[in-house]
């Protein structure tokens, strides 16, 4: 049969996306992207925020709507919104077919065919009331993690391809229903990983991306202090790979072996994505985050003299039950006094079956918007004065490919740059066909517009120095 698959959400449902392509790729099933000509529909929810839902919710039904007037016979759903609202689903949506979970990932192909009964086993919607992060009654808590041996179909780009290190979550965040919808923490095997890695260096990728729901608590789980840290170094080694980069680590475990790895391994980028949420200490403590303001400070401080060059990224949420202007003032300093490279700004979601949602929503939405925006002007003009100091610089840069803009125009990163949630460089003055995605080229940086940079080919007789290697571009 001829499957389409919608993957939504965050790069970590990508991976399960890609695991379900390939099982069904490997059972013989052939894929298309036009969603008329699918024989089965596919889509892959998210469910972390209120606007990740409606987005699910609204491509369920359409993709529904070609059960009617189309080719499609079965409609699947899976993801965090199929393990959070199986029953809810169904019942609301008749033209679904089948509901997989999180954890049911492997049952793709017995859900594709219909010889699978589902659901293999019936959860109840968590109550609001319920203990945020334990399941509840009747209810099994999602285990599987993909291996190096299992099958998966690439949708990113051929030079770059995520990898998860480890699945599910052990915190309990006042505002995260993560730890529900993906079970305990648990990391994969370093073997594993590594055999991955290599596989994935034969097939041309050129940048690996570690991803889990906090990649510095990697191996913990296990009694495997310092895991992370080795196994940067052995994936420093492969050949082929020239980017290795890490994405959500979590604050209070980033170890100095770990930040000893990245400023020793000439492939692990200078880079560190690191969700912080706030930086008021009450924000923090009503959030259930183990960490404070001063806190904070002295662990960036601890990150910049370790990894000289490093580029930061982080997140924060405003809004939260009880923030006051004070508190985003405390955030707005904090904000100006650590110079981030990326700064992204949610607004508060009030999520049932968490600790927070038995908390009065008492921010309203307009001044939740207010607040983001004005965090995200402030970070604007920040970014702004240091891109336009860059003017000028040579760095080395990874080619995405043709920009959305123009023909004539690549699109590129720096090592700071993770792809598609980071700002890009854009090269001009230069013959498109001479570089294809997935090449480097050294460029000098001739303007800046906001986040973005823009930049021209250098000859390499030009004498550049690969400083995008270290980060310090």
């Amino acid at each position: 049969m001829k499957i389409g698959l919608i993957s939504l959400g965050c790069p970590k449902n990508l991976v399960d996306s890609e695991v379900m392509l390939g099982l069904a790729q490997q059972a013989g099933h052939q894929l298309t992207q036009d969603p008329s000509a699918a024989d089965v529909l596919v889509v892959n929810t998210c469910a972390f925020i209120d606007s990740a839902k409606q987005e699910s919710i609204d491509t369920i039904l359409e993709m529904a709507e070609h059960k009617k007037d189309g080719a499609c016979r079965r409609l699947i759903v899976t993801g965090c919104m199929a393990e959070r609202y199986r029953d809810e689903l169904k019942k609301e949506i008749p033209e679904i077919d089948a509901v997989l979970g999180t954890g049911e990932v492997p049952q793709i192909v017995g859900a594709i065919s219909g010889a699978v009964p589902l659901p293999l086993y019936r959860r109840n919607q968590l109550a609001a009331n319920s203990q945020p992060h334990a399941p509840t009654p009747g209810r099994e808590r999602p285990t599987y993690i993909y291996d190096a041996d299992t099958p998966r179909l690439f949708a990113t780009p051929k030079h770059y391809a995520y990898v998860k290190i480890a699945e599910g979550c052990d915190y309990k965040c006042a505002f995260c229903i993560i730890p529900t919808l993906r079970g305990a923490y648990r990391s994969r095997p370093a073997e594993s990983i590594v055999r991955e890695a290599h596989a994935l260096a034969d097939r041309g990728v050129k940048e690996l991306l570690l991803i889990s729901q906090d990649t510095t608590f990697y191996g913990i789980d296990r009694g495997e202090r310092g895991a992370l840290a080795r196994l940067l170094r052995q994936l420093n080694a492969v050949d082929g790979l020239e980017w290795i980069r890490l994405l959500y680590l979590y604050p209070t475990t980033i170890d100095d072996e770990t930040l000893a790895a990245m400023a020793d391994c000439d492939k692990v980028c200078k880079y560190i994505d690191l969700p912080l949420q706030h930086a008021s200490n009450s924000v923090l403590k009503r959030m259930k985050r183990p960490g404070t303001r001063q806190g904070y400070d002295r662990l960036l401080t601890r990150i910049r003299d370790r990894v000289p060059g490093v580029a930061l990224r982080t997140t924060f949420i405003v809004g939260f039950p009880g923030e006051t202007e004070e508190d985003v003032e405390h955030l707005r300093g904090f904000i100006g006094d650590h110079a981030f490279d990326h700064v992204g700004v949610f607004t508060y979601s009030h999520e049932e079956g968490t600790s927070a949602f038995d908390l009065d929503d008492d921010v309203p939405a307009g001044v939740k918007g207010r607040r983001r925006a004005s965090l995200m002007a402030l970070q604007k003009k920040l970014v702004a004065r240091r891109q336009s100091a860059r003017v000028g610089q040579r760095a080395r840069v990874l080619v995405d490919g043709p920009s959305a803009e123009h023909d004539l125009v690549l699109k590129a990163r720096l090592a700071s740059q993770a792809p598609d949630i980071d700002a890009s460089v854009f090269l001009t003055d230069c013959d498109p066909s001479a570089f294809r995605p997935g090449e480097f080229a050294q460029v000098e940086i001739v303007d800046s517009r906001d986040y973005d940079l823009v930049a021209r080919p250098c000859a390499e007789s030009e004498g550049l120095p690969e400083l995008g290697r270290k980060g310090v571009v």
